[in-house]
């Protein structure tokens, strides 16, 4: 892993084969799938009322038709368009909402669009490898108008993900861990990230050297290789490039007590810039800003700056066996499997000095896992050594406020979290 959390998202999603519950398992993709004809995607949510909140929906995601179900996976849709046209647009369903990545990535597969191809002085094309916890994703670097409730990012440099026209993917990408280049393996037709940061990269890819994170690629006919690229070239978080509502996001989600088929929610763009982002009583935690993390303390256990919000991981993942006094599945290694539902209390503190503790609860990942029409399930929890990851599941009952760095907000200026 790159070692900056600007790279982090859709982290720790999971697979099971067809026809055998819980075997050929892996840390890459979200969800199951099953010998039985695999359910649609579920209901989508009412359409938003207000200007700046769009629908989200947690549902068995856009890879069904490829045998893979979705867990605790939010998705809303989103609207492209080749820059400043009105009538070359394409509405681009299942792409997964994420806080612990910034830009918007979209599969080629399911894109329409000739977009306009970013370049570098030499008229080269830019190409990028996308570096995640579970894998990467490599495609082209292109240009696009975003539009999502009824805000809009122009010109915005996005990720193709799987492009014909780049299909080799250099060594120095590929060795990174898996590729995930389709429906299947990205389990998603694209991701919205909706981070702490303007750019997905940062300052780290404008630096020659051994200290670029190696994100972006020159592909001249003679191949691609790493290169610098100016921070007004990279992939941006298509929210801080919006006239209103730019600071930040809200992600609202309902409670939930138990397993189920779906779930609908909103993602609010915006802090304390309309009547429904209002802060309230929310406690901000202010986080490193280079890592856009806070720290957590279980069980004795401080992890100082290692801790984080990601709602593009579908459970929580913490510790080790060793630490939290659960075993892992036989199968989902990746999984906790307590004999008994484990009830837990963990303190977050932010650079600010705010604290709050966190309640939640850890059941057995193989029972949770057995009902393949289950794309909720509230009490999912995995291993993740030294750090701790707050997935999609502690969004859950709760309303979660994402400030973007150097963005004022009635609770400060970003980067922070806040719930």
């Amino acid at each position: 892993m790159s070692g900056t959390h600007r790279a982090r998202a859709a982290a720790f999603f999971w697979v099971l084969t067809a026809g055998a519950a819980v075997s050929g398992c892996s840390n890459s993709g979200s969800g199951s799938s099953s010998s039985m004809p695999p359910p649609g995607p579920g209901p989508s949510p009412s359409p938003s009322a207000t200007a700046n909140a769009q629908p989200i929906s947690v549902t068995t995601g856009p890879a069904v038709g490829a045998g893979v179900l979705s867990t605790n996976a939010a998705f809303t849709s989103v609207t492209i368009c080749v820059p400043g046209s009105t009538t070359e647009c394409q509405t681009i369903d299942g792409i997964l909402v994420d806080t612990g990545s910034s830009g918007l990535r979209v599969l080629a597969s399911v894109l329409t669009l000739s977009l306009p191809q970013q370049k570098d002085a030499s008229g080269n094309p830019i190409v990028e490898c996308a570096q995640f916890a579970d894998g990467q994703t490599w495609g082209p670097v292109q240009m696009a108008d975003i539009s999502i409730a009824s805000e809009k990012a122009s010109s915005a440099a996005i990720q193709v993900i799987g492009s014909s026209s780049f299909s080799t993917v250099p060594t120095s990408c590929s060795s990174l861990g898996m590729m995930e280049d389709d429906v299947a393996s990205l389990v998603a037709n694209g991701i919205l990230g909706v981070g702490n940061f303007l750019q997905d990269c940062g300052p780290l890819c404008t630096e020659s050297g051994p200290g670029n994170l190696g994100f972006y690629y020159t592909c001249p006919s003679s191949g691609c290789q790493v290169t610098t690229l100016s921070l007004a070239q990279q992939v941006a978080n298509p929210v801080a490039m919006f006239s209103t509502d730019n600071n930040g996001v809200l992600i609202e989600l309902p409670a939930v007590s138990s397993p189920g088929a779906s779930l609908s929610g909103s993602l609010i763009f915006g802090i304390g810039t309309q009547s429904n982002n209002a802060l309230g009583s929310a406690t901000v935690f202010t986080v490193d800003p280079d890592l856009g993390n806070f720290t957590t303390t279980f069980n004795g256990q401080t992890l100082t700056d290692a801790a984080f919000l990601d709602s593009g991981s579908n459970a929580i993942y913490f510790l080790t066996s060793a630490l939290t006094g659960m075993p892992t599945c036989k199968d989902l290694t990746f999984l906790y499997c307590p004999s008994s539902t484990q009830n837990f209390s963990a303190t977050n503190m932010g650079r600010n000095g705010a604290t709050g503790t966190v309640n939640f609860s850890v059941e057995n990942g193989d029972t949770l896992s057995s009902n393949h029409n289950n794309s909720v399930l509230p009490n999912l929890g995995g291993p993740n050594a030294g750090l701790f990851d707050w997935g999609l599941t502690f969004f859950y009952g709760r309303n979660v406020f994402t400030a973007i760095e150097g963005k004022s907000t009635p609770g400060g200026t970003g980067p922070y979290v806040a719930y």
